[in-house]
């Protein structure tokens, strides 16, 4: 049977909240059983955004991470509850409201805060990936709201069977959100991951008091071997680093030793 994907990219997301107020268009006030109760009008975040900012003035970017229910193929859920919590052949992974019914404790288990409990109802509810609207005829688009409703293109759903979803996460360089957490495997993936989780190390390079264009620039170490050449403003960007030490050359000599723990701004760097 086909599985159901949401695939996020981290560069599209701009922290709009479509996808979130999507959500709250869909459930709050909506009862969708037996997948949901009515979502409360405030404090849950079934679509939930974290951010974070790298680098320093003005070599600086920011980074949005769309977080829903990762709907894991071996979800910790699932394990510390298999008597309420259940995963669908389609790969969406459901909370049986009358089993659990009064069990606050069911949002322990999820290592991502995606479990949140509904005071009102009595119940742990969550992201559903929307599973009404597969399985009514309410909607002639049959994908979650959060999906429908993103103006970049950040979020997109596929129909997949599993050989063809392992191509594509092989192709397009897919990741889980920490598989630490998940066991390696879910129905969430993410494009451009590095954005928010790495670091890069950037600066520019002056030449006679002026940016000097077209310089080719190495960094190397920790595994690392990238070149670029320095743009209009003589900048350079190397991204999706991890923390230690490096080396930056500009025309084969070395220029900056670095090492690094985050983000850095080097600032200019005169020939």
């Amino acid at each position: 049977m086909k599985q159901k994907y949401i695939v996020c990219d981290v560069s599209l997301c701009h922290d709009c909240n479509d996808c979130f107020m999507a959500c709250k268009d869909e459930h709050v006030d909506n009862e969708w059983l037996p997948y949901s109760k009515p979502q409360p009008r405030h404090g849950h975040r079934w679509m939930n955004i974290h951010r974070t900012e790298r680098g320093q003035y003005p070599r600086i970017d920011v980074a949005y991470l769309p977080t829903p229910c990762q709907h894991c193929v071996d979800a910790p859920c699932i394990k510390a509850n298999p008597d309420c919590i259940s995963r669908r052949e389609d790969g969406i992974v459901l909370i049986d409201l009358e089993k659990a019914k009064g069990k606050k404790n069911l949002a322990e288990s999820c290592p991502y805060g995606a479990i949140q409990w509904n005071e009102e109802e009595g119940v742990c509810q969550k992201c559903t990936m929307c599973a009404h609207i597969f399985d009514g005829d309410s909607w002639e688009r049959k994908e979650p709201r959060c999906v429908h409703s993103c103006p970049t293109g950040a979020l997109s759903f596929y129909e997949l069977e599993s050989a063809e979803m392992d191509k594509k996460i092989k192709e397009e360089n897919l990741e889980c959100n920490k598989p630490e957490l998940s066991g390696g495997k879910a129905n969430v993936y993410y494009k451009n991951l590095y954005r928010y989780e790495k670091m890069f190390i950037a600066g520019g390079i002056l030449k006679d008091g002026e940016c000097a264009e077209g310089v080719e620039v190495t960094l190397t170490g920790n595994g690392q071997n990238q070149s670029q050449v320095t743009d209009y403003f003589g900048d350079f960007k190397f991204d999706a680093l991890t923390p230690g030490e490096y080396s930056i050359k500009a025309n084969g000599q070395e220029i900056k030793k670095v090492n690094a723990e985050a983000s850095q701004n080097l600032g200019n760097i005169t020939l």
